[in-house]
């Protein structure tokens, strides 16, 4: 019974609140220790969903919001205004990947990954809130470097930047151009293997002209002894 008071507390924290709350938060509202606190809300989640309930408790970094489920999401979205919405384009998308993956990242050094002007998709993923400044480069001229921010990660639906697909590996080929690392194994195979294989023709065809050259000397052989 003590356990469903502490669910009805934290369930309305949540839901007022309209936010993420923070762990510590949540700790000292309800005095509860961080493990029993999880166990709550771990019970919490799996009632949610093995009840197929309209909201979903999810986990951001190390806090905590009711959100309604995305799978909900065509139903909710003409109640609210469209200009809300984020609207990704290929570069933005390309670029926040880019933030993702590389922490603490300059602009500078985005610009080098992409190969043109970001300032203009940089700005707008600063409005839209998806990215922030984590500080500055100690280099010259100290640039601001930038870095997802939790809604990214509410967004994308991810607990933490730890959640992310793991990148494929890559090298770069004799043009400098990234190439994936598995491609240039099967190529590299093909080029083995090929390679192989013109050994092995090289060496049949030799067997072949030496026992050309054997029978033509036993030929010659036998004629002269006759």
């Amino acid at each position: 019974m003590e356990n469903k008071k502490q669910q009805s507390i934290i369930e309305s924290i949540l839901f007022a609140a309209g936010r993420q709350v923070d762990l510590k938060e949540l700790m000292a509202a309800t005095e509860l220790s961080e493990p029993e606190l999880m166990s709550i809300i771990d019970t919490m989640k799996n009632e949610y969903q093995n009840e197929n309930r309209g909201i979903e408790l999810i986990k951001v970094d190390k806090s905590f919001q009711l959100c309604a489920k995305k799978e909900n999401y065509e139903y909710i979205y003409p109640i609210f205004d469209k200009r809300s919405k984020p609207n990704l384009s290929p570069a933005a998308l390309e670029t926040i990947s880019i933030i993702a993956y590389n922490p603490k990242i300059t602009r500078a050094e985005i610009e080098a990954i992409r190969g043109v002007n970001s300032d203009g998709t940089i700005y707008k993923l600063l409005e839209y809130e998806l990215i922030q400044e984590s500080g500055r480069l100690d280099a010259p001229g100290r640039p601001t470097t930038y870095e997802t921010s939790p809604k990214f990660l509410k967004m994308f639906g991810l607990g933490s930047l730890d959640e992310l697909p793991e990148l494929p590996r890559y090298k770069l080929d004799e043009n400098q151009q990234i190439v994936i690392d598995e491609y240039m194994e099967n190529i590299d195979n093909k080029i083995i293997n090929k390679s192989e294989e013109k050994t092995d023709t090289k060496i049949k065809n030799d067997e072949k002209v030496n026992e050309k050259n054997n029978t033509e000397d036993n030929t010659k052989d036998i004629t002269d002894n006759n």
